[in-house]
């Protein structure tokens, strides 16, 4: 039987998101620094459509893969999905920072999108022949809203050809698939790996009243992502209840990761605990974040300055989901334990919270048109580290 080539996925997995920390480098240098060439709107739609696919939705799959352990039946399909996907990321990569949105960049974006369809049915077929296990229903879900996310990209699309674009249509698109991307694709298969990781402690109980919470949360929360649209007052139910709903979801995680502590604490090691422990804080703070914003002057406070914009969805991708990864291949033994891959990890971590930090100071200055002097020269130098940390968690990773 053909086997899932976990190293060679994991591998493409640490140098794509080198790549990604490389391209953000780029970028942050072009605005604080003279840099003529290359676009900057290229760049970013290079830097954030490599991001999901090549580094997020890749590694995703590959785990997605792994879990099904001795059971998967159909280990060449998925190897090769996932070759196919990297591929796109590839293509999309290079097509967007060289044309932007044309031909060559959309048909390497559509296809990564149905890729994601053929994955998803392959993936549900091989669930049907395994024993439930809690973590089934979260992948199920996470798949789902893969899905739904691809419906605001068809419909940007739609209108880019029909030359009939709305504003307000365009970006509720936009973050209609951002929102069902990170609050969905993302969360809900992160949250499944690791209860599949505390299903092995011998404390574990298990509530599925955690997943109906924040599934039934992820619908009407896209509404919490254009409260900007002056939406009609009674439409204001929807994101109160999604908050309402997430709060009580997060309530039910925490209580589980509390009584598994000691466990944990006992079995884990100390730098996969710091890293999971810092992409949960970055989950706490997103939801904190959303329940602040249905208050509506914060709301428009917050999507009136990009710096805030940034700030969430860089929170969300690199302090909630890359780290969590980063520690989920730690715990799976996927990178090595050595002390200078460890201190690689630190400083990826502590740089990802200080890109925060200023981008956050920034947005929350600029309420007061107060502009802070050497921002722009200071994200680039967080962001040149960061990309020098993960140069030297792939050398370290790769000499032991």
């Amino acid at each position: 039987m053909d086997a899932i080539r976990k190293d060679v996925f994991i591998g493409f997995g640490l140098i794509n998101l080198t790549i990604v920390a490389f391209v953000g480098m780029l970028m942050r240098y072009k605005i604080g620094f003279e840099f003529p060439y290359l676009s900057q709107k290229y760049l970013l739609h290079g830097h954030s459509h490599f991001a999901f696919s090549g580094w997020v939705t890749h590694i995703l799959f590959t785990f997605l893969v792994l879990s099904l352990g001795r059971q998967i039946k159909n280990a060449k399909i998925f190897n090769n999905l996932i070759v196919a996907n990297l591929l796109c990321a590839f293509g999309m990569l290079i097509a967007f920072i060289i044309q932007g949105y044309g031909t060559v960049s959309i048909t390497f974006s559509t296809l990564s999108i149905f890729i994601g369809y053929i994955f998803a049915y392959y993936y549900y077929k091989e669930l049907q022949g395994c024993q439930g296990h809690p973590s089934h229903q979260w992948f199920k879900a996470a798949l789902f809203f893969n899905i739904l996310s691809s419906l605001g990209t068809f419909y940007l699309a739609y209108m880019m050809v029909s030359k009939n674009i709305d504003q307000h249509a365009y970006l509720g698109s936009v973050y209609f698939y951002l929102h069902f991307q990170y609050s969905g694709w993302f969360f809900f298969t992160i949250i499944g790996l690791i209860i599949s990781k505390f299903a092995t402690l011998s404390d574990f109980v298990y509530k599925p009243s955690m997943f109906y919470f924040f599934f039934i949360a992820c619908f009407p929360a896209y509404f919490l992502s254009i409260l900007w649209a002056n939406l009609p007052w009674y439409l204001y139910i929807l994101p109160i209840g999604a908050v309402a709903l997430q709060l009580f979801g997060l309530y039910e995680l925490i209580k589980l990761i509390l009584r598994l502590m000691q466990q944990i604490r006992q079995q884990w090691a100390v730098s996969v605990q710091w890293l999971l422990g810092m992409a949960l804080v970055a989950l706490v703070i997103k939801i904190l974040l959303q329940t602040g914003s249905v208050i509506p002057a914060i709301s428009k406070l917050a999507f009136g300055f990009r710096s805030i914009v940034i700030a969430y969805l860089h929170l969300v991708l690199l302090g909630f989901t890359s780290l969590f990864l980063l520690g989920y291949m730690k715990l799976e033994g996927h990178i090595s334990s050595n002390k200078n891959t460890i201190r690689a990890l630190i400083i990826f971590t502590i740089c990802v919270f200080a890109n925060e930090l200023v981008l956050t100071l920034q947005g929350v200055a600029s309420f007061a048109y107060i502009l802070i002097p050497y921002a722009n020269e200071m994200l680039f130098v967080i962001s040149a580290i960061m990309f020098l940390s993960m140069i030297g968690l792939i050398y370290f990773h790769k000499k032991t």
